[in-house]
């Protein structure tokens, strides 16, 4: 499987897509699909989220009742 490096976000650019990451989030998007939506990788999506000033939620979801 070949990968295509997305060049470096720098500035204005990289502040637009940290505002378009932290919007998709804000929906409830987990960080693997902002990124897939994105195109970019998970890391540099999680740190953009960060810049962004995002509180990322907990690992795992919420926990579910057993069925009765």
């Amino acid at each position: 499987m070949t990968t295509t490096r997305r060049p470096y976000l720098k500035g204005t650019d990289r502040e637009e897509m940290a505002r378009r990451a932290a919007g998709l989030y804000a929906q409830g998007c987990t960080i693997a699909s902002v990124a897939r939506q994105l195109g970019r990788s998970y890391g540099g999506t999680r740190a953009l989220l960060l810049e962004a000033g995002v509180t990322l939620r907990p690992r795992g979801g919420g926990i579910r009742k057993a069925a009765a």
